[in-house]
């Protein structure tokens, strides 16, 4: 899913998972963010495999640490969120001409503009990438049933929304997911689960749910 210009739907992605490394760096982050999002340690909707492993709970090196290089690789981005290097590198320097990522002057990874990431996703997402409700389908909860804002402005008589997912264990209309491998990447780190989440019930609620949505995400990008 892309737009008609330069920016890509995964460009998206990408950058929470920049955050979501980001908020994984610190201890005393990460455990807040555990709370934020309000998923437990044994917490899952999908069905795993025996090649694939749960949610995340490490923590990521420090600073200093050599390793925390690895981790903000195009490879290890490219194979924790399903984008493919070449997709990934293509994503990394479109959003560091644009002033969306920047390199940090400490350790060189690259880091994500929170501030302007927030606002484009809350006054430009649903309009760029929008989305609407499709069939019926299995998969995994987004939006507000998903966990970061499950039983949230949420009423008990509307359906259910979920990422198409073969294995995912909710039943709900689908909606097309802000990049292609999303449900394999939420799959694999909790925190960027929620913020796609968030993203979602942004860009598919009515006001009043956008800007509840909106003021969580805040919370993440802070």
């Amino acid at each position: 899913m892309e737009n008609g210009g330069d920016m890509k739907s995964q460009d998206i992605g990408l950058l929470l998972k920049l955050i979501a490394l980001r908020r994984g760096e610190d201890d005393f982050a990460h455990s807040a963010s555990k709370g934020a999002s309000g998923i437990p340690d044994d917490w899952m909707d999908w069905v795993l495999d025996d090649a694939e492993p749960g949610l995340p709970r490490e923590y990521l090196p420090g600073p200093g640490d050599d390793r925390l290089h690895a981790c903000y690789s195009v490879r290890a981005l490219g194979e924790t969120t399903g984008i493919s290097k070449s997709q990934v590198s293509l994503a990394l320097q479109r959003c560091l001409e644009v002033g969306l990522v920047r390199k940090d002057r400490k350790t060189g990874v690259p880091r994500a503009n929170a501030r302007a990431l927030f606002n484009f996703i809350v006054h430009g997402v649903r309009y760029v990438f929008p989305a609407k409700p499709g069939e019926i389908t299995r998969g995994i909860a987004t939006t507000f049933a998903a966990p970061v804002l499950e039983g949230q402005l949420y009423s008990s008589g509307e359906l259910l929304m979920v990422w198409p997912d073969a294995r995912g264990n909710s039943k709900g209309q689908a909606i097309e997911p802000l990049f292609k491998s999303v449900p394999f990447a939420v799959r694999r780190d909790p925190e960027l689960y929620a913020m796609l989440a968030l993203v979602d019930a942004i860009r598919l609620g009515h006001p009043r749910e956008s800007k509840f949505a909106a003021e969580r995400l805040a919370t993440y990008l802070e």
